[in-house]
């Protein structure tokens, strides 16, 4: 934490504090938020944050300057060797900042927390595309579901869990084949990922099919997720409701959409990168160390 905070105050980087506790919820089909039932001002419910990034997008469009959060996030449904339901993600946003500048300073922070400085210079770097077709020889962005599936070499249930859900997929495919194939000595920056894994970036503006998004891995280790920020609050919107029709066709939780986010980006959220960084993944590869519990003193896996 404190060689986070160095790295920080180097590059004259403001640090935030955000609250862990909302009356909005993420609308991602991917995450599922915690809920509180609460009296506040007449029964309610309140949910834990599963990102800073909606209060720092606030912080931002308020006038801040570049700024970081070192913040308690909460997850439900995710406990295993790589997962907790609460662990720390290191989170911070840059001004004017393009995709490569935000991927290159975060393989510089990976670097530099792991003491590793080689791991800054040269990088592997691939498109999303690239990564599917030199791996698995796939366009990623063409290929059906049930084409996927078959590369997958899925049994009837998972067949059956995932149907016709493309990103699905692709997110089991990038995992279990296509990460698998990483460096273990070299970080590998993966980007532009598909307009339809966008989440709140940018799409490309010379192919809108892709998103200005990327992740960075050590072997197969997803270390980090960053946008080029989408400011415009209407396509936000947008995105947000597709989202929750998803979450509910699925008979999930879809709670109400984050106004104040949208407003703020009304207001006017300034031209800046982002990134999140899972505090335990790097501490796990620090210690060497698969398995999470390992770097958490009180682990929720082990807790008695």
């Amino acid at each position: 934490m404190a060689a986070a905070r160095h790295f920080f105050a180097g590059r004259g980087v403001l640090e935030v504090d955000v609250p862990a506790l909302s009356r909005f919820a993420v609308s991602d089909p991917n995450i599922d938020s915690l809920e509180i039932s609460a009296a506040i001002a007449g029964p309610s419910t309140l949910y834990l944050s599963t990102s800073p990034e909606y209060a720092m997008k606030r912080l931002l469009a308020a006038g801040y300057p570049d700024i970081y959060a070192i913040a308690r996030v909460f997850r439900d449904g995710e406990l295993g060797r790589q997962h907790e339901p609460e662990f720390t993600l290191i989170e911070w946003y840059r001004r004017d900042f393009g995709l490569d500048e935000m991927a290159a300073e975060t393989c510089e922070f990976v670097a530099a927390i792991l003491e590793r400085p080689a791991l800054a210079n040269n990088p592997v770097q691939l498109r999303y595309r690239e990564a599917f077709q030199a791996a698995a020889g796939i366009d990623p962005l063409a290929a059906s579901a049930a084409e996927l599936a078959t590369l997958a070499d899925a049994d009837e249930s998972l067949v059956e869990s995932l149907g016709d859900d493309r990103d699905a997929w692709l997110d089991l495919l990038m995992s279990t084949r296509i990460a698998a194939g990483f460096p273990d000595d070299r970080l590998t920056v993966v980007t532009h990922y598909p307009a339809s894994q966008a989440a709140l970036a940018r799409l490309d503006a010379n192919d809108r099919t892709v998103a200005l998004r990327f992740e960075v891995f050590l072997g197969a280790m997803e270390l980090a997720n960053g946008y080029v920020e989408l400011c415009d609050a209407d396509e936000q919107r947008q995105r947000f409701e597709t989202e929750l029709h998803l979450r509910r066709a699925a008979g999930r939780q879809a709670a109400p959409i984050d106004e104040p986010l949208l407003a703020a980006l009304e207001h006017g959220l300034p031209e800046v990168a982002g990134v999140a960084v899972g505090f335990e993944r790097l501490h796990m590869l620090y210690e060497g160390t698969g398995n999470i519990a390992d770097v958490i003193t009180f682990s929720f896996g082990t807790q008695r």
